[in-house]
């Protein structure tokens, strides 16, 4: 009996240090090339939008297009009543056409007159007389030509035109409607192909976006908030030339051919901004950097499975990981979860978990 109870004694002195382990999930630090990127909730914007108005008032007696229809420039979108217009021009040419009968037969006494006041047969008030005549009758039909430009404008006005190539909004007006000159937006085209996506980034990030500009263009992906999709890739085109002082942020601008058409104009999404990639970076799981009072730490789990406090000077994240500029190297292992309870020398029991790079 006393053997026994020797033997039973021992084996709970064996088991009493896996129960004081912290029972914990591990991971290992990796070697490997990190993109470094900045993301941001951006804006999808069409490439260029306009408002389409009428030029000239008048009945609108065609409508062209459907609305949500795809145009292209110069495509015809409205026909307002041309009839008040031709009558317009109609009167403008016969007027012109007067004044330059007119004209003529005033520079011809003109000339009659140069010949006969050579001769002194006419007084120099009465050549006056003529001459300008002659003057303010060339003023008359230089503003009937003028009148003449204008109505011949004002007709073709009445053919509203596609100002850009584009897809078609929410139509105002209709068929029979009375229209005023430059009174409403008939309808808005927006160019989506290609399209934009805007976004803004605090200020303290601005040096190395600029840097990596000046470089070259940078990549931007954006995805749908709920990410189901596969990114779309496109280019920062546009840094804004002043940081936003109410916010703090740099409003920036990516284009994306957008040939799918998956951006639609007014939609949020999800952006990230490429600046570079860091070879042979240490990674960790962004849940193993810890806030102490000494700054940012992780626990490094020793060979005998104690812990060791460790600081460290991170780097960026990206995707759940952490770069660890400092104070870690890879193979060596941190605790991902189950920080709370532990202590510098404290065991751990490791328990299963997915180490950093598996799938």
């Amino acid at each position: 009996m006393l053997f026994l109870l020797g033997c039973s004694g021992e084996a709970k002195n064996k088991e009493m240090p896996k129960k004081l382990a912290v029972p914990v999930t591990a991971a290992a630090a990796v070697e490997k090339n990190v993109p470094e990127t900045l993301k941001a909730i951006g804006t999808v914007e069409a490439y260029t939008t306009v408002s389409v108005r009428a030029r000239i008032g008048g009945a609108l007696v065609k409508v062209a297009f459907a609305e949500g229809q795809d145009v292209r420039q110069g495509d015809l979108l409205f026909v307002i009543d041309p009839r008040p217009y031709q009558a317009a021009l109609d009167a403008a040419l016969a007027a012109l056409s007067r004044d330059r009968a007119q004209l003529e037969n005033a520079e011809a006494d003109v000339s009659r007159y140069t010949e006969l006041m050579k001769e002194e047969y006419v007084t120099k008030r009465q050549y006056d007389q003529i001459t300008t005549n002659a003057e303010a009758l060339r003023n008359t039909v230089r503003s009937g030509e003028a009148a003449v430009e204008a109505a011949r404008l004002n007709l073709r006005y009445c053919n509203i035109l596609a100002p850009i190539s584009g897809r078609t909004g929410n139509l105002q007006v209709h068929q029979g409607d009375q229209i005023k000159a430059d009174d409403i937006t008939m309808v808005v085209i927006n160019r989506i192909t290609p399209v934009l996506v805007s976004f803004s980034l605090p200020e303290q990030h601005l040096p190395l976006i600029l840097k990596y500009h000046a470089a070259g263009s940078l990549p931007v992906e954006v995805n749908s908030p709920n990410g189901t999709a596969k990114p779309v890739r496109g280019k920062l085109t546009f840094i804004n030339n002043t940081v936003d002082l109410n916010t703090g942020t740099i409003l920036l601008k990516a284009t994306f051919s957008n040939a799918d058409r998956r951006l639609w104009p007014g939609q949020f999404v999800n952006a990230t901004l490429m600046l570079t990639t860091r070879p042979h970076a240490v990674v960790i799981p962004s849940s193993a950097v810890q806030t102490g009072q000494q700054g940012l730490f992780v626990f490094v789990i020793k060979p005998d499975l104690a812990v060791e406090y460790r600081p460290v000077t991170p780097g960026p994240e990206n995707d759940g990981e952490r770069i660890i500029e400092k104070g870690l190297a890879a193979g060596e292992r941190v605790v991902v979860e189950g920080q709370l309870r532990l202590v510098p020398g404290a065991k751990v029991d490791i328990r299963p978990g997915v180490e950093l790079g598996e799938k």
